[in-house]
């Protein structure tokens, strides 16, 4: 019976966002009341483990989501990307400039939704393809994949957080152990894009990118990256000031940087970086900037924290002891949150509703999989990540983006974009699996 309401709430989930076009907020409060109620849980019952789960989920990642909104928006009003895109450009060199964008959509997505980083980026592509004689369409693909690795595994992107909450992960750890799978991830979207992008057709109508424009911009490029790199790094050292050894010791040192590498500190840290960006700004432009951010961040928290109250009510089913789960330990769980992701992704599109979802399902099942320590979660959350990327098709917003600012079809778009996520998603997933073995 139990099996069959998880099977049932998650079919809802999937046949109200996609065929409904009901929100998630909606979907999963609504399938959390309705799980409780087939679970035989009081009323009193189900309002109080959803309140919790609400609550427990945003009490970590609440203000992180927020902050690291912020830090988007300002990257992108200022120009910012930009500057970080050409200073990626000008280390790698023209000659392997679908390198440089694949590497320039990476880092800009850990801030930037993916669907914002290719839009800011696209006439980018027309420009460099024109100056090159690369075909645009190797850079579209390049740019597309290189966004889309970040966004689904480097925290304070909102899908690995929340994972990260979900699953009660190390944010420390999955930052770091999301960097080494999703290098090699953006990196296999470039090498897709090489193997396929000559083959297809884009046009490349469209302004070039104006180079009066970006000198306008006072900002040099270790400004643009300070933002990035300062809570990424500060996240870093409170993991490795927190390592069983101590390497740093437990004195001041440590106090400071395991109180500066809170997630929510580190960020804040970020947001004072961020805001110097647009000092040279007039405050009437400027002062719906950080509005504008909030009202993103603001439907992200609320995703987040309904998956958290619908994690909550899956708790208390004990769906380990129904399922003989022993031949699915350690890897074998790794597969399963993989696969669940995959189908949650690809049958309604929202790489975010699938990790949140998806992590919802597997927190009560991560002791029975052998997914007990730190690693294991991280590794877990990393998982998820891989799925939700698996695959990136018609039934999603990035897809529309990356076909329509490339000026390409629809069936051109399958192939190049759609096999493309499909390549990235087995390659993260090979990675998890090799980080596993290796730690």
């Amino acid at each position: 019976m139990e099996l069959l309401v998880l099977a049932l709430v998650v079919l809802f989930i999937i046949v109200a966002t996609v065929k409904f076009k009901m929100h998630p907020i909606f979907s999963l409060t609504i399938a959390a009341v309705a799980s409780g109620f087939f679970l035989g849980l009081s009323p009193a019952e189900i309002m109080k483990t959803i309140g919790d789960g609400f609550g427990k989920t945003l009490s970590g990642i609440g203000l992180v989501i927020a902050f690291g909104t912020v830090i988007g928006i300002y990257l992108e009003k200022t120009g910012s990307t930009q500057v970080l895109a050409s200073s990626i450009l000008k280390i790698i060199g023209l000659k392997r400039s679908p390198l440089a964008i694949n590497l320039a959509g990476y880092v800009i997505s850990i801030p930037v939704f993916c669907d914002s980083g290719f839009i800011i980026l696209s006439s980018l592509n027309k420009a460099i393809s024109k100056r090159t004689g690369i075909p645009v369409m190797v850079f579209a693909i390049s740019l597309a994949t290189g966004l889309y690795a970040a966004h689904v595994f480097v925290p304070p992107t909102p899908g690995p957080l929340a994972a990260a909450a979900l699953l009660e992960a190390d944010l420390g750890l999955v930052l770091l152990l999301g960097l080494a799978v999703s290098i090699p991830v953006s990196l296999a979207g470039y090498f897709w894009a090489k193997l396929i992008g000559k083959s297809l057709k884009g046009d490349v109508k469209g302004d070039d990118v104006s180079d009066k424009e970006e000198a306008q911009l006072p900002i040099k490029p270790i400004q643009a990256f300070m933002p990035l790199l300062a809570p990424i790094a500060l996240i870093a050292m409170k993991s490795i000031v927190n390592y069983p050894t101590h390497p740093l010791g437990e004195g001041v040192i440590f106090q400071l940087l395991d109180f500066l590498g809170n997630p929510i500190m580190a960020l804040l840290v970020g947001v004072f970086f961020a805001l110097s960006l647009g000092r040279n700004v007039p405050a009437e432009e400027k002062e719906g900037w950080v509005p504008e951010a909030f009202k993103q961040a603001g439907a992200i928290v609320l995703i987040t924290g309904a998956g958290g109250a619908f994690g909550a009510i899956l708790r208390t089913m004990d769906i380990a002891s129904m399922i003989n789960l022993e031949s699915s330990s350690g890897v074998g769980g790794l597969l399963i949150a993989f696969l669940i992701a995959a189908v949650l992704k690809t049958a309604q599109g929202s790489s975010t509703v699938a990790i949140i979802t998806t992590s919802a399902i597997i927190a009560p099942l991560l002791e029975s999989f052998g997914l007990i320590s730190a690693t294991d979660k991280s590794l877990a959350v990393l998982a998820v990540g891989a799925g939700a990327m698996t695959v990136s098709h018609i039934n999603d917003s990035y897809f529309w983006v990356v076909s329509q600012f490339s000026n390409i079809t629809v069936k051109t778009a399958l192939r190049g974009h759609t096999l493309g996520t499909l390549f990235q998603g087995v390659v993260g997933i090979l990675m998890v699996i090799l980080l596993y073995f290796m730690l």
